[in-house]
């Protein structure tokens, strides 16, 4: 049951999460840098001043009271910081990735250690060496770099400063950013995606109590400015080398109807339409889809736009989807039908499936069934750029870490990839996110933990971040080896 010649196996992981450094060698402050630790109970913060310089904290990803400027604070722990520090030990770790097979690394570029400001007219060369050296260290091993250009961590000038997305002023910042990467790694990255998870504006409206409907039309407007973006830099990347493949990411919000009631029928249809296929439909054709008034009707919006934003969208088609899965979702317009809610979770509790300690539903199938959803209606190639079971590991006396569980889970979505493949999807890639230990994005916990490698750190800070192979780690090499022939 081996995959087609040439998967690309890998894995995948994002700057702020694992870099650290966050203050070195010219970086500039992004939104994350004041973001604190949380647990599965304890919300993560933003911390941040008030024009009269009182400290205070807001829950992450709300809005901060108006004139709150971000800033680290003392007696907060801030996990980014440090990361798994991957900015001093990328060389270990790509060997590490190496010896387990790895075709393919997703990584990302911190915009601010590129440009600290976002607005500078030249950037910062030593952060363009860094970057460099990773993809060289990549290369040495024949890795081949899957770059997200986006994920999560805009320079805090441009939030606070210009506003953030809903500004047009970012679609030139971003537009400049682009063009130095394409300029500056051509040759050495073939494959780029725009927008990690792009769809996540839209998606906060069902994870936030509070998401208002003025919060969701700036969402809808924020969406429309990277769209934009993206549709530029596509259209860099192609004019700079037409072998650069470029995709949109987004996060993969597969669900059923809980049951056949009609009207759980519909209400999925409704969620997928709003939450994915809104976004993806705009990247892949160069237009609204034809339930996007129904969208902004719903929110009273009026999107503000320009005439060349639809040239721009018609001319920057991306040339792959790529995509997050972890888990599936239930939906119902029953009231009283069962929660299945853990971190970043919502829907109804789905009969059929076991959960994660953290509420996310196990569902090799779903993968499957979305792959074929997707490709049936794109015929675009594909990636499953994210995928990973999060867990609590236990790191013996011989450096020995035995994960089961991780296993069980990746196998059953290698197995569910594979027969996607024999329907007839066209999958590029795999790359399992979190394939070294990092900081938890959702609950900012390092217990929470991906990987087939171990580092040693914990939630507070401490360890010495020496890197362990985990028992999925030698799983995991024999799959590559065998193209997938190998999953048990």
């Amino acid at each position: 049951m081996s995959f087609p010649k040439g998967f690309l196996w890998g894995g995948a992981t994002a700057a702020n999460q694992c870099e650290g450094a966050w203050n070195v060698d010219g970086k500039g402050m992004t939104v994350s840098d004041a973001s604190t630790a949380g647990t599965l109970t304890e919300p993560r913060y933003t911390t941040y001043l008030t024009n009269d310089g009182k400290p205070g904290k807001a829950i992450m990803l709300e809005e901060l009271p108006e004139g709150a400027h971000r800033a680290v604070l003392d007696g907060y722990y801030y996990p980014y910081h440090k990361g798994i520090d991957f900015y001093h030990h990328y060389k270990e770790d790509i060997a590490l990735f190496a010896e387990m097979g790895f075709k393919i690394f997703r990584m990302s570029i911190s915009w601010a250690r590129i440009f600290p400001k976002g607005i500078e007219e030249e950037p910062n060369q030593a952060g363009l060496d860094f970057y460099r050296n990773v993809f060289e260290e990549l290369k040495k091993y024949d890795i081949e770099p899957l770059v997200t250009i986006f994920h999560y961590d805009l320079p805090v000038h441009l939030e606070e400063e210009l506003g953030g997305w809903n500004n047009r002023e970012l679609i030139d910042c971003f537009e400049k950013y682009t063009r130095v990467l394409f300029k500056e790694y051509n040759g050495l990255v073939k494959y780029w995606l725009t927008f990690n998870e792009i769809n996540s504006p839209i998606l906060l409206r069902n994870y936030l109590p509070n998401y208002s409907d003025s919060m969701v039309r700036e969402a809808i407007q924020t969406l429309h400015n990277q769209f934009v973006a993206s549709a530029r830099a596509v259209r860099a990347a192609h004019g700079t080398n037409p072998e650069m493949m470029v995709g949109c990411m987004l996060g993969g919000t597969c669900s059923y109807p809980l049951t056949s009631n009609p009207d759980d029928v519909l209400a999925n249809q409704k969620r997928l339409q709003d939450d994915f296929y809104y976004c993806c439909d705009t990247m892949v054709r160069g237009e609204y889809p034809f339930f996007a008034q129904r969208l902004w009707d719903e929110y009273d919006m009026k999107l503000v736009t320009k005439p060349q934003d639809f040239i721009d969208l018609k001319e920057g088609k991306v040339d792959m989807i790529t995509f997050s899965y972890y888990s599936t979702g239930c939906i119902t317009v029953d009231e009283n039908a069962e929660k299945a809610k853990g971190n970043f979770t919502t829907g109804a509790k789905n009969p059929y499936l076991k959960y994660s300690e953290w509420g996310w539903s196990i569902d090799g199938k779903g993968l499957r069934y979305f792959l074929n959803e997707l490709y049936g209606r794109y015929q675009l190639p594909l990636m499953v750029v994210e995928n990973g079971l999060g867990a609590v590991d236990t790191l013996e006396e011989d450096g020995s870490v035995h994960d089961p569980y991780r296993i069980a889970y990746t196998k059953e979505h290698v197995l569910a990839m594979h027969d996607a493949i024999l329907d007839g999807v066209n999958l590029l890639a795999y790359t399992y996110w979190g394939c070294i230990d990092l900081v938890s994005a959702s609950t900012g916990e390092m217990k929470k933990r991906y990987g087939f490698i171990y580092v040693d750190r914990d939630n507070d800070g401490s360890g010495t971040l020496k890197r362990y192979k985990k028992d999925s780690f030698y799983w995991y090499k024999k799959v590559i080896a065998s193209n997938g022939e190998d999953v048990d």
